[in-house]
């Protein structure tokens, strides 16, 4: 590729006692794609995606965020600096509005004196922001946006912690296994959502086990294996079973793939 990756990591190592979670892996994603990462259980996927996300702290190895060195010790921090993480769990709070889950952290407060020192919220700015946000990746079935969100479908709810990522992340989304709970219909909404918020020009990192919806959106696939980056595929040149094959250790990836 001739574009800079936006974001870099290399010779990324993670122990937790004994075990090595990460034996230096590298990643690398582009702007404007979508890279799915996938793996076997235990390969490391997941705290490849807590180092990015700053979930988890390295031992060694670099990240860089647009080719800066960046060093997050918590997901704050790299929530600030433009990365978005929709968790598995989706970590909405199911008693509060969607409105109010879309700014969970980052309430808009009234002007003046009663928003600066009576930390008054200025509900209307929250609800149209998150309405509009709502409208803009085309969630509108859901109709009252101050509705509690155990109220919701699975893929609402899903729908409502994707636009939260896709409002606020300004650099990349990283989505872990978005359509894990959700049946046919719904997942299919939530793949299209989020061919939306790449449309919008936002990087995605899709992490999943289901293999269909890898090959139906992704432009490249990053295989994860013991710990370390194994290669990276383009799905139009390889099959489902190839992919399977590298991951499982069945079939040694060609060179073309271990450079990509």
């Amino acid at each position: 590729m001739t574009q800079e990756p936006i974001l870099t990591a290399r010779g990324l190592v993670k122990r937790y006692g004994r075990v090595t979670a990460l034996d230096n892996a590298d990643f690398d994603l582009y702007p404007g794609e979508i890279l799915a990462v996938i793996g076997d259980n235990g390969a490391g996927k997941s705290s490849l995606i807590k180092a990015i996300s700053g979930a988890a702290v390295p031992d060694e190895g670099e990240i860089r965020l647009e080719g800066k060195p960046v060093s997050f010790k918590s997901p704050m921090e790299a929530r600030e600096a433009g990365i978005e993480t929709v968790y598995q769990n989706l970590a909405l709070s199911p008693a509060l509005s969607i409105a109010d889950n879309m700014f969970l952290g980052r309430e808009i407060r009234k002007p003046g004196f009663v928003g600066q020192w009576l930390r008054m919220l200025d509900r209307p700015a929250m609800e149209k922001r998150a309405r509009d946000k709502l409208t803009e990746l085309g969630l509108m079935t859901i109709q009252n946006i101050s509705q509690a969100v155990e109220t919701l479908s699975g893929g609402q709810r899903q729908g409502v912690a994707v636009a939260r990522a896709a409002a606020f992340g300004s650099k990349m989304v990283i989505m872990d296994e978005p359509t894990a709970a959700l049946g046919v219909k719904e997942s299919r909404r939530v793949l299209e959502l989020i061919l939306d918020v790449k449309k919008r020009g936002l990087p995605i990192v899709l992490i999943s086990h289901n293999m269909p919806h890898v090959f139906e959106v992704a432009d490249r696939i990053h295989i994860h294996r013991l710990g370390r980056r194994l290669c990276v595929i383009d799905p139009k040149q390889y099959t489902m079973s190839d992919a399977v094959a590298f991951m499982t250790g069945a079939k040694t990836p060609p060179e073309a793939a271990l450079a990509a």
